[in-house]
């Protein structure tokens, strides 16, 4: 008898690998696991059984999911040791097929023994060959996943002048891949965990050791765990399980696709969180001011960055606030506009048919609409339909004497405010804020608008990002950082060695 018949024979008449609960653990019996597996994945022709023979004695079976492994590997390095090399010598004692191939047989680099049927099916899902043989109640599980995804391109919504123009990819491994070149330390820490019942998404958890605000980490971790939900398709899903408050307009979490943002934010003591199929990053805690921070402020001279943050905070309360100071002024203070100006608004709005609040209630959808559109529209032709659809249209509306051409000039004015603002989800929450500050100076003029301004600053004030104030360092006030937050102040040694502890 060869050696497959000894150990075939052995593994049959040993009573102690007798599993205690057969409907969770595979058995001896390659026919009942193949039965068992083939009733789990019923209906899923993409799983594919390979029977095998090895020396004409000991049953094998193979089984992998077909798209997601490289079948050259199995062909080459599985399949052919197994059938045709025979076993090779100077292995010592072996009780096992699955031991065997662990040691020797099967050059992969990455091999797990598992007698789970829950964990089998869930690892050949993942890209996993299994391997079972008659007379074993373990299955080995080889790591051959091959699928194809998309190569690192620069991130569309977030172009930058100078700087990196990599971007994160649908494929975890690969962005934590590009996080690692860029901090080469072992002090990077990656705590992967799954979420979601059905889908299993990886997801992990990154952070600087020495580095990372330690109640923050504890926090984010608290929340992920919190999650109960049957699949993850993207990090919004994370995002709206664990941010703080649902009904703020405001982003609490740092969104982006550059790899670059994620690694200062790590270095800054920040806590990242990159999920399996999603191009997009969350990075926490998210403060008010880094929203008019954009990724080149940290690659220009300092002076630069300076007058353009100015710039940036000017133009972003000019985009929330001018509808609404407009409003107020035409309709309840006229006295507070030069005498000239004054007249020329109301020669131009004699012959309106809506009152002012009106008017720019319509053009304000408008102009959101076409933006809207410009962003679902192919590329080639979506800023046409935005930029010139917006044109076109408040020209005609003007022409047809429905909306006044002050309006025109105030709403278009605050759109393209609203432009310069780096970061896209924190100016659809200003853009958002315009509307009912639009209501308040249309009932009440400028005590309305004060009343929205005031109520907005109350929530700001009372809003946090996993316990970090939202408008810190201001409020709190921090001193060693209000350098960052309307200036950017020359660089002269590392700012980043701060305490673990120490919350930002």
């Amino acid at each position: 008898m060869d050696w497959f018949g000894f150990m075939k024979n052995k593994i049959k008449t040993n009573t102690n690998l007798t599993n205690e609960n057969p409907s969770q653990n595979i058995s001896n019996n390659i026919i009942e696991n193949e039965k068992a597996l083939k009733d789990i994945f019923q209906n899923c022709p993409d799983i594919i059984f390979r029977d095998i023979t090895i020396h004409g004695q000991t049953k094998a079976l193979l089984i992998y999911l077909d798209g997601m492994v490289n079948t050259d590997i199995i062909t080459s390095n599985i399949l052919k040791p197994l059938i045709y090399d025979g076993l090779p010598q100077g292995l010592g004692m072996i009780d096992s097929l699955a031991q065997m191939c662990k040691q020797e047989l099967v050059s992969v680099l990455s091999t797990n023994k598992l007698s789970n049927f829950e964990e089998i099916v869930d690892q050949i899902l993942k890209g996993n060959v299994a391997i079972l043989a008659d007379g074993e109640n373990t299955a080995l599980l080889a790591d051959v996943t091959k699928f194809e995804t998309r190569a690192i391109e620069e991130p569309f919504n977030e172009a930058t002048i100078r700087g990196s123009k990599e971007g994160f990819t649908e494929s975890l491994r690969m962005n934590t891949t590009m996080l690692r070149r860029i901090l080469a330390t072992p002090k990077m820490k990656f705590e992967s965990l799954k979420i979601g019942r059905l889908t299993k998404t990886d997801v992990v958890i990154a952070y600087i050791e020495g580095i990372v605000s330690i109640p923050v980490l504890n926090e984010v971790r608290k929340r992920i765990h919190r999650i109960q939900i049957d699949g993850i398709l993207e990090s919004g899903y994370i995002e709206e399980s664990i941010e703080e408050t649902h009904l703020s307009p405001f982003p609490q979490m740092i969104v982006t696709e550059r790899p670059d943002i994620v690694a200062a934010g790590l270095l800054h003591g920040k806590v990242a969180v990159l999920t399996n199929g999603g191009a997009c990053v969350l990075v926490v805690p998210m403060t008010f001011w880094e929203g008019f921070q954009a990724p080149d402020d940290y690659y220009e001279r300092f002076l630069f960055v300076t007058q353009i943050r100015w710039i940036r905070h000017i133009f972003a309360l000019f985009s929330v606030v001018f509808p609404s100071v407009y409003i107020a002024l035409t309709n309840f203070h006229p006295e507070m506009v030069p005498q000239k100006l004054m007249l020329t608004i109301a020669t131009l709005r004699e012959k309106a048919p809506f009152p002012t609040v009106i008017e720019v209630f319509m053009m304000e959808l408008m102009f959101e609409g076409l933006r809207e559109a410009g962003i679902r529209l192919p590329k080639q032709i979506g800023p046409l339909v935005s930029i010139v659809g917006a044109l076109v249209i408040g020209e005609a509306a003007v022409r047809a004497g429905i909306i006044s051409a002050p309006i025109v000039i105030v709403v278009s004015a605050a759109g393209i405010s609203s432009f310069i603002i780096p970061r896209y989800r924190f100016a659809y929450a200003l853009r958002m804020l315009r509307f009912p500050l639009l209501i308040l100076s249309g009932v009440f003029g400028l005590f309305g608008l004060a009343i929205g301004i005031f109520a907005i600053l109350i929530h700001l004030i009372q809003l946090s990002s996993f316990g970090t104030p939202y408008l810190t360092p201001v409020a709190p006030q921090i001193a060693r950082r209000l350098t960052d937050v309307l200036m950017r102040w020359p660089r002269k040694r590392s700012v980043y060695n701060e305490p673990q502890n120490e919350a930002d």
